[in-house]
């Protein structure tokens, strides 16, 4: 049989953390009328990333390309941000070890994702490569190549490579990720005759894990893409389903919009278990970028979207169940475990210190997954519901279940909210206001706002 990823919900119901706080079976079931229409609206639209798990040409074009350059690079370097590089983390963190980029006989080169502008990280990193640039690939992934962030390190790495190698063709050491029609990276492609692979259309960033985005720094450093993406098509068959109760995915996104209607704004999601920590991450920018909206589709002003909040078992019960269990009682746990971890550290002997016996030569999996029930116990004690995304191990299979799980329930989450999941138009202004900060000619008009609201006045400095 396989490995399924399990939803298990019965820590937010009524008859557990009680009548206030918990759900009862009647307000679920009053959704799935609408449920099923909104399963039966998405199986129509059939939205472009519901259709990337079937393309087997991907898949077999991504390996490939790996298959041709991985052995020939020691190193990896892929620039992006957001939806550029969320994934490739997130997949990277879950599917290989954590020490992988140390390790003398890992199955690809190291990898590096840089998602930021931090000049002291960018820096840092670069010293790290400088020498090693021969042996370096550089994966810049932006649709349109205007992003000020990628754009940037796109364009510092050209000028490195150009300095550091002289004789060398940079098409040897850098492939594009990008539309495959048109914008600016396109049109670098075109003239320089870089290596190129798609920003799928009508995907966008957030939703582009399963794509080239993604794939093709997995493959390379030896994650089974063919297992991710028959993990996600394998959950498509369960997240079709009509009924309420039968689709994880409606059900997730059910008990959540109630949740948000009775004024629990706050969705916290808290892996036990390090690979999974950067899913977290990933969850947080398809959550709030999908569902965060100013305007429903009837033009209305609403407002609308739950809050994302990162935690990571056990350390976060060091500093944020104090607040969860005793601050308000506005939020959502999702816990995400493991069933079988790749592996297991037994304790050492406790000896003669009789207060750690009950640690001695135990399991450090089951204390982790203890821990992670102990916390549990402790929120619903305190009347705070509680999800469960139970993993019978971690794998590219379950990875994928898992990917797909959640972008099926964000556009529930959006259609139950009314709103359009996939666009995002308050990110823009803080682009074009960088933009005319570093002196873009288009956007000048914006620069005597921006100073106005923004730039430092010493009279109100103290």
């Amino acid at each position: 049989m396989p490995k399924e990823i399990t939803l298990y919900y019965k820590n937010v119901m009524s008859d557990v953390v009680g009548p206030e706080h918990g759900l009862t079976r009647q307000e679920l079931d009053q959704l799935s009328q609408k449920i099923a229409s909104i399963t039966d609206f998405l199986a129509e639209e059939r939205l472009p990333y519901r259709d990337l798990p079937y393309r087997d040409e991907m898949c077999g074009k991504i390996k490939a390309l790996a298959s041709e350059l991985s052995s020939r690079y020691d190193n990896m370097v892929v620039l992006g941000i957001g939806g550029s590089a969320l994934g490739n983390i997130a997949l990277q963190s879950a599917l290989n070890s954590p020490t992988y980029n140390l390790e003398v006989n890992r199955a690809g080169p190291r990898l590096f994702v840089i998602d930021n502008v931090d000049p002291v990280q960018f820096g840092s990193i670069m010293d790290l490569l400088d020498g090693q640039l021969d042996r370096t690939l550089f994966n810049v992934v932006s649709k349109s190549g205007r992003t000020a962030e990628t754009a940037s390190q796109f364009l510092t790495v050209c000028e490195m490579l150009r300095a550091k190698l002289p004789g060398a063709d940079l098409k040897d050491h850098i492939v594009a990720t990008t539309d495959k029609a048109g914008g600016t990276l396109r049109d670098i492609v075109n003239k320089s005759g870089f290596r190129s692979l798609e920003v799928p259309d009508g995907v966008g960033g957030r939703f582009s894990v399963l794509s080239d985005v993604g794939l093709f720094s997995a493959a390379m450093c030896g994650i089974d893409i063919e297992a991710l993406m028959a993990g996600a098509r394998d959950m498509d068959k369960r997240v079709k389903v009509r009924e309420l109760m039968g689709n994880p995915a409606a059900l997730y996104a059910a008990i959540q919009y109630v949740y948000y209607k009775k004024g629990k704004p706050l969705s916290v999601m808290m892996p036990y278990s390090y690979q999974l920590k950067d899913f977290a991450d990933w969850f947080r920018q398809l959550w709030a970028e999908s569902l965060g909206k100013e305007i429903n589709t009837s033009g209305e002003k609403v407002n609308v979207g739950p809050t994302p909040i990162k935690a990571l078992g056990t350390t976060d019960q060091h500093s944020q169940v104090q607040l969860y269990r005793e601050g308000p009682n506005d939020k959502v746990f999702t816990f995400l475990a493991v069933d079988e971890f790749s592996r297991d550290v037994t304790i050492g002997d406790a000896g003669e210190i009789d207060d750690l016996q009950y640690l001695s030569k135990q399991s450090m999996a089951k204390l982790i997954n203890n821990e992670k029930l102990g916390t549990e116990y402790a929120l619903l004690r305190s009347q705070r519901p509680c999800l469960t995304i139970q993993f019978p191990e971690v794998s590219a299979y379950t990875a994928g279940q898992f990917i797909y799980f959640f972008e099926v329930a964000t556009s529930y989450m959006g259609n139950l909210l009314g709103i359009d999941t996939y666009n995002q138009p308050a990110v823009e202004l803080g682009k074009e206001a960088t933009f005319a900060l570093m002196g873009h000619d288009d956007y000048k008009q914006l620069l005597s706002e921006i100073e106005s609201a923004c730039i430092r006045d010493n009279g109100y400095l103290l």
